[in-house]
């Protein structure tokens, strides 16, 4: 019985991981594309890494439970910031008719631009171009 469970969590985990792929191959924009391979991979990998331990392939399942638990708990900081740096970078959104939080950010500070064009130090005449 604990074979075919086994079985039954990897191929679903192995499903969820091609349905990620999938997306980060169609989907048209960055946050689309990071929360495809974020969510489904995540649970995909889960439910193979379970499967793997219901069949007896993982030596520790400590060690199955603290892989799932790392990915659990650091996949969510690395798609907030994938997405945070999607967004500063100015990279077009699809499905979004307007910037709900534009007016909250000041999206011109966060420019190299303003570096450059910045007032050279004292004693220089030249912008260092």
């Amino acid at each position: 019985m604990t074979t075919l469970a086994g079985i039954v969590l990897m191929t679903l985990g192995v499903g969820f991981l091609l349905v990620a792929a999938i997306g980060l191959v169609r989907l048209p924009d960055a946050l689309q594309r990071m929360h495809s391979a974020t969510k489904a991979g995540t649970l995909g990998t889960a439910l193979v890494i379970l499967g793997a331990m219901l069949l007896g392939e993982v030596a520790r399942p400590s060690t199955g439970l603290l892989t799932i638990l790392f990915l659990l708990v650091t996949l969510p900081f690395g798609a907030q910031l994938l997405g945070r740096a999607a967004y500063l970078s100015g990279t077009p959104l699809t499905g979004i008719g307007d910037d709900p939080l534009g007016p909250e950010m000041d999206m011109e500070a966060d420019r190299p631009e303003d570096v450059i064009t910045s007032s050279p130090p004292a004693g220089r005449t030249d912008t260092g171009r």
